[in-house]
């Protein structure tokens, strides 16, 4: 991990804000999910933030770049964890400064460090299984979401979440469908309701199904 003990208040207060706007950013570079405890409600936040960031923000940071922002984030953390190693919420603080930075491998680090000490946190757990989806491991994520559910089985965002992965990393469209009609079922008014129709659309679309076709008649 960089040193970080050197950095200057300004550059660290410009990482601060960077990480804040990167973070917003996050659900459209990421293709729609959502994290575990983010409202669907904050997704136009994206472009107020992208509008309102300073002069030389705008433009994306190398992976280098973030990687020492979010060290920089997360040093007076770290130090906490020094005496207090097993700190569940410390740990998760952690882990999303590094997922807020893209940095999911380390994120995952956190999150699991976290979870071992409160392993029914459904907001946590559902970031740590996009991370996976992040780094390309559907499979993981998938089991990360399921697991999830096993907690909190009418949770929205990895109901949504699971969908996408469900949908784009197994082009399993009857899996994508029925877990987000159960989204809708058990969340009428769920924020982003249009966006789960329009999905919902899609997917039968490219599956070549009636749109309007109930979940379970897909595998028929």
């Amino acid at each position: 991990m960089s040193d970080t003990r050197n950095t200057s208040p300004e550059w660290t207060s410009m990482q601060a804000y960077t990480l804040a706007v990167i973070c917003l950013l996050i659900g459209v570079a990421g293709g729609w999910l959502f994290r575990g405890s983010q409202s669907p409600a904050a997704g136009p936040l994206v472009e107020n933030a992208s509008a309102s960031a300073p002069a030389g923000i705008g433009a994306q940071p190398t992976p280098e770049q973030m990687k020492k922002m979010a060290d920089t984030q997360a040093a007076p953390l770290l130090e906490k964890l020094k005496s207090d190693p097993n700190n569940a919420d410390l740990l998760a603080n952690v882990g999303n400064i590094y997922y807020d930075a893209q940095q999911y491998p380390a994120a995952i680090d956190y999150y699991q460090r976290s979870l071992k000490a409160q392993p029914a946190n459904t907001d946590i757990r559902t970031d740590m299984a996009t991370a996976y989806w992040y780094i390309g491991d559907a499979d993981t994520a998938i089991a990360e979401f399921n697991k999830t559910l096993s907690y909190e089985p009418n949770k929205a965002n990895t109901l949504f979440n699971l969908g996408v992965v469900k949908w784009q990393g197994k082009m399993d469209v009857n899996g994508a469908v029925a877990s987000w009609e159960k989204l809708l079922q058990a969340n009428p008014n769920y924020e982003s309701k249009d966006k789960v129709l329009q999905l919902i659309a899609e997917a039968k679309k490219h599956s070549g199904v009636k749109p309007g076709t109930p979940a379970k008649a897909l595998s028929n």
